[in-house]
């Protein structure tokens, strides 16, 4: 991976793990905690959405829905096992 790819995943990640965070209420875990979510969301994503079928689009906007929808599964389990 490229230094140039590597910082578009890492500013996807934290874009997606800000507006996960927003979306699901009680703020955000910092711009780390975001981006790590993020990142982390954005790995859940794409495997989600392979193992689906399912094509998000190319380019940006679509690495940015998958990474979104990774980091609000992720957001949701974390609080789940926090209130376990």
């Amino acid at each position: 991976m490229s230094l140039t790819a590597l910082v578009w995943f890492l500013l996807i990640g934290l874009i997606a793990g800000w507006l996960a965070g927003q979306l699901m209420r009680g703020g955000g875990y910092g711009v780390i905690g975001d981006m790590i979510v993020g990142v982390i969301g954005a790995l859940i994503g794409g495997w989600l959405f392979s193992t689906l079928g399912i094509s998000a689009g190319g380019g940006l906007i679509g690495a940015l829905i998958v990474a979104f929808i990774g980091a609000v599964i992720l957001i949701a389990l974390l609080r789940v096992l926090r209130r376990a």
